[in-house]
């Protein structure tokens, strides 16, 4: 049996702010107190902060490991361990890793990081090597042509966790504004000519196969313990589709009407973290710390930059958006809710200790060590 004791800390559990003490017993929390333990060899933590350790259900940080640069490809099973040492580094005890099937013509390169990396986290399985602990989050482009055939041979893989319907097709979502569009197709070195023929065939090709690849997609997952999720909401109707067809989680809604209309039909709401830190979006959408605001957020993810998840949970409560447990909620019991991962999310007695402790500085929330199952990790 091995035992650690953490105190004079300020524990934040889900209801309260407790300066106290916390007793992990094999990796679980076995206790929660109080005051400061005198005990021999208690860590005495300087009244940091003690948060549970941070779950991330969308991430697209190993592609940018992957690519860091938009003509150098690094090594894959080099990037996964970069990624991995990252969210570590970050708190994320917890990772979804969000990973592209089927191409739209964004990046062709983002299916060999999926194959890849699939095969990298089943060779690292078991090795005790890697930090964090990862899952997966298929993020599935309906409108491609590709989608399925990618999707069935995973479909029934054991680190599924999340499901995400997405719909890049230019005048759609995130990419609603076309003017953007083309700014990004030119951008990334298209002619005009190219970008107007490109438009016009994700068009033909959206009405041609985003329906029945959603159904295909609806009928492979629906029922199963896996969470599925909606992508860059726009419209209410967007929100009645998705309610009737059981999807019933909306993933970064890109306008405040499709957030009120996603909380008010009963689905959980994912913000972008980096929005908050930012201070909006990278896009042009509507503000994360808005839709917190008004009250129609449940989760945040890291979306691209895993260090914007403590930060922005404590910007929340800086900014008086939240009180610091439901802000802190926000990162880890959400989210684990949402993955349907009920070992951990909490500081609470029978939990994982999976735990971050941090200390606020120049109103920067400092990550100064991170815990997996009672074991330090960074």
């Amino acid at each position: 049996m091995t035992e650690t004791i953490l105190t004079n800390a300020q524990l934040i559990l889900r209801d309260r702010v407790l300066h106290g003490t916390l007793l992990v017993r094999d990796g679980i929390i076995a206790e929660i107190s109080e005051g400061r333990s005198h005990a021999p060899g208690a860590i005495d933590l300087d009244d940091d902060y003690l948060m549970p350790g941070v779950v991330d259900v969308h991430t697209d940080n190993l592609e940018r490991q992957v690519q860091p640069r938009i003509n150098a490809r690094w090594p894959s099973l080099s990037a996964l361990l970069s990624h991995d040492a990252q969210t570590a580094a970050a708190g994320v005890v917890t990772v979804l890793d969000a990973l592209c099937l089927g191409d739209l013509g964004f990046d062709v390169e983002r299916i060999k990081t999926f194959k890849e990396g699939l095969l990298d986290l089943n060779a690292m399985e078991g090795t005790g090597l890697l930090k964090s602990e990862h899952f997966l989050h298929l993020r599935c482009e309906m409108p491609a042509l590709d989608v399925i055939e990618l999707v069935e041979p995973v479909a029934h893989h054991p680190r599924v966790r999340m499901v995400s319907f997405m719909d890049h097709s230019p005048g759609i979502g995130q990419y609603a504004d076309m003017d953007h569009y083309r700014k990004l197709r030119r951008r990334a070195g298209n002619s005009e000519a190219d970008i107007e023929a490109r438009i016009e065939k994700l068009h033909i090709q959206r009405a041609q196969h985003r329906t029945p690849n959603r159904l295909r997609l609806l009928e492979m997952f629906r029922g199963r313990d896996v969470a599925l999720a909606s992508h860059d909401d726009e419209t209410v109707e967007n929100i009645a589709e998705n309610v009737a067809d059981g999807i019933m989680i909306s993933e970064f809604p890109v306008r405040l009407a499709a957030a009120r209309a996603a909380h008010e039909s009963g689905m959980t709401v994912i913000a972008g973290a980096p929005n908050i830190v930012r201070g909006g979006s990278h896009s042009g959408n509507v503000s994360a710390a808005e839709l917190v605001r008004e009250g129609v957020v449940d989760a945040l993810a890291s979306d691209y930059v895993p260090a914007a998840l403590i930060e922005a949970a404590f910007l929340a409560f800086e900014r008086s958006m939240l009180g610091l447990p439901e802000a802190v909620a926000m990162i880890t019991d959400e989210p684990a809710k949402m993955a349907k991962l009920a070992d951990r999310g909490r500081l609470e007695v029978g939990l994982r200790a999976d735990m971050v402790r941090v200390r606020s500085f120049m109103a920067i929330p400092v990550v100064r060590q991170v815990w997996r199952e009672g074991e330090r990790i960074s």
